[in-house]
């Protein structure tokens, strides 16, 4: 996938703030509680995870971004019409100036971040909805399931491709302070990606290990549980499941309706 095409690349990074800035455009927020909204998305470059269905690869396996002033984005924001933006990955959080950029942004948009809730953001930070997205065991890169973008197991020329990749995302794909700290400090959602009923324990057993140590309630409608599938044919084959466990075990399910409706296609 490609930067985008609307957005000046230039190299190397300008001076002062400034992000790695995968894709800027405006669509619909695709998944959550906030499904359906018309919103401005803000990708950002680079992840500390590495799961190996990532739908946004691009960001981090196989990272293309171009260099963008906080100043640039910022006007590429206003000049979009969604007063809703999307801030997201990748995971933004890893960059102090996405902080920034929040900070210039929040007096006249509404500010969602998409975070898989490792990276607490300084306790200035304006966020209207931290949409949590915290990743289970099923996400863990391996041999047999190399990450999105590479070609078979061990790659496609049968060399070891997590590169060591395994055992740090086991090791960090979870910081319960850190989830607390988020539901909190933010209004927030637990969105978790769901790739079979074998999810649903470890779903369970995090949601109330959260919900021991926080100091808000959070109840069963701020817990989503959302299909894992880059194309409408992989959803095809788990959105059933997903919506029969949203019942069965009174979660709230999520669609996504880009993939719906695009596809796997850029900027959607």
């Amino acid at each position: 996938m490609p930067v985008t095409s609307e957005v000046e690349r230039p190299d190397p990074a300008p001076d002062g703030p400034a992000l790695p800035v995968n894709e800027l455009f405006a669509s619909l927020q695709g998944e959550g509680g906030l499904a359906g909204v018309p919103s401005t998305f803000v990708r950002t470059s680079g992840c500390n995870l590495r799961c190996w269905f990532c739908d946004s690869y691009h960001t981090s396996w196989e990272p293309t971004h171009a260099w963008m002033a906080v100043d640039e984005v910022v006007e590429e924001v206003r000049a979009r019409d969604p007063n809703h933006v999307v801030l997201t990955g990748g995971e933004p959080a890893i960059h102090e100036e996405s902080f920034e950029l929040l900070r210039r942004l929040a007096a006249d948009h509404h500010l969602t971040v998409e975070t898989n809730g490792t990276v607490v953001p300084p306790e200035d930070t304006p966020i209207d909805l931290a949409s949590i997205s915290p990743k289970l065991a099923s996400s863990t890169p391996s041999d047999e399931r190399p990450p999105a973008g590479v070609d078979g197991p061990g790659g496609a020329d049968g060399a070891v491709v997590t590169d060591g990749w395994t055992e740090r995302h086991e090791a960090n794909r979870i910081d319960l302070d850190a989830l607390v700290t988020l539901v909190e400090r933010y209004e927030s959602q637990l969105k978790f990606v769901v790739t079979e009923r074998d999810d649903m324990p470890e779903i369970v057993d995090l949601v109330e290990r959260v919900r021991d140590a926080a100091g808000v309630p959070i109840p069963d409608r701020e817990v989503l549980l959302m299909p894992e599938g880059q194309t409408r044919e992989q959803l095809a084959s788990t959105r059933t499941t997903v919506a029969e466990l949203a019942v069965e075990y009174g979660f709230r399910y999520t669609p996504r309706i880009h993939v719906d409706i695009w596809n796997d296609a850029p900027e959607t």
